[in-house]
């Protein structure tokens, strides 16, 4: 039918986005603290632009939240593609920490290894549209798989840049620089991919897009006890790992791009077990007994004493901190009705934000102090008292085509 086959290709050129956004990310969330170090900024001014950032990401997906169902969603994707451009431009062109802090509040650049950006609640509800129940998770998978795989590659390749550096004339900060550049050139490319979207992405007049209504209590909970799980990450987002890295193990940014490489391949591939553990166990159950174990291993890389047991620890954790991602995903569409679902994923969405905001400039403080890993300690415990209180809250609601 050709509006399966409109949604088949949407939903490839959705994920192909997923993927630059993923690559640049990747690439952005390693270097960002070692160009503001560059620059002269200490550990809390580096927190204070991080959370600029999550706060932006946070009040756009408010907006969407709040206003998107008047807006054609292809509009917002093009919107938000515009506003990556502007946002690496000027990265890219100034230093100024007040212009940096200002820029990273109301662009899209992203300092974590996940998505966190005004895309993912809109390309979320999207994606379920193109696919049945029972296909839903793995597409979730591949989804993820995509952007995780990608933003690996990005982290490889953040060393780039600093490998030129110390072969040419051209200075550190004036490489790095052009890794912001390249973020605009990524934000054009997404815009050429949303422009050619096909009209069967708008839903149909009877599942027009619309504000909460009979799912608003489920939504509200998940996005209270979602927001302790991005509360604690916001300790631990990939900007900040790196710096730890850097300050703890005195590693290079080519160093630390690779650990996180291969931590970012590890999550990547673990997203497909994802799809095969809840067709087994269930949604809530996968993200808990995926979850829990990573946080212990994330403790356990904190207190490592060298960095071979730290590398160890961290690739254990990488190997299931993302499985919960998919089967998170998922369960948020499954539980609400077609036409909420994109006030769903932003109502869900910004509350992690938010959260995730608050923990950097503490974490950045706590660096300045001390080498010592405290926000992954901090994070992992938090994390464990989320993965409980989800199991506690949720495990018996179940989405439809679990009880069927």
């Amino acid at each position: 039918m050709l509006t399966q086959t409109a949604l088949d290709r949407d939903r490839r050129r959705l994920t192909t986005t997923r993927g630059i956004r993923g690559f640049i990310d990747g690439v952005v969330s390693v270097v960002l603290s070692a160009y503001l170090t560059l620059l002269g900024y200490s550990g809390r001014e580096i927190g204070v632009v991080i959370t600029a950032m999550l706060l932006g990401s946070a009040a756009l997906t408010l907006l969407v939240g709040i206003g998107g169902h008047r807006i054609k969603r292809r509009s917002i994707l093009l919107c938000g593609a515009a506003l990556m451009i502007a946002t690496g431009v000027t990265y890219a062109t100034t230093t100024a920490l007040v212009a940096l802090i200002v820029l990273g509040a109301i662009g899209t650049m992203n300092p974590s290894s996940g998505d966190v950006s005004v895309f993912l609640p809109m390309e979320q509800s999207l994606l379920s549209a193109t696919v049945e129940p029972q296909r839903r998770t793995m597409m979730f998978a591949r989804y993820a798989f995509v952007g995780s795989i990608c933003g690996a590659v990005g982290s490889l390749a953040a060393g780039i840049p600093d490998w030129i550096a110390r072969r040419t004339s051209v200075s550190r900060i004036d490489a790095l620089q052009w890794v912001f550049a390249g973020y605009a050139v990524a934000g054009l490319a997404a815009l050429l991919i949303y422009r050619s979207l096909s009209p069967a992405i708008e839903p149909p007049a009877h599942e027009a897009t619309q504000r909460l209504g009979p799912s608003r209590r489920i939504v509200h909970r998940l996005a209270a006890v979602f927001s302790l799980d991005a509360f604690a990450g916001g300790f631990t987002v990939q900007s900040l790992l790196a710096l730890w890295l850097y300050r703890r193990f005195d590693l290079s940014i080519a160093v630390a791009g690779a650990l996180l490489f291969w931590m970012g391949v590890c999550s990547a591939l673990s997203n497909f077990a994802s799809s095969r553990l809840a067709a087994r166990i269930g949604l809530v159950r996968t993200m808990v007994f995926s979850h829990l174990p990573a946080q212990v291993f994330l403790i356990a890389a904190a207190v490592m004493p060298n960095l071979t047991l730290a590398i160890v620890f961290l690739i254990l954790r990488s190997l299931l901190s993302a499985m919960d991602a998919p089967a998170r995903n998922s369960y948020v569409m499954a539980v609400v009705s077609p036409p909420e679902r994109a006030a769903a994923a932003s109502i869900t969405n910004v509350p992690r934000s938010l959260a995730a905001a608050l923990p950097p400039i503490l974490a950045g403080w706590m660096l300045d102090h001390s080498n010592f890993g405290w926000p992954l300690i901090i994070a992992g415990s938090l994390k464990i008292i989320y993965d409980l209180l989800l199991l506690a809250m949720f495990r018996n609601v179940r989405p439809p085509e679990e009880i069927s």
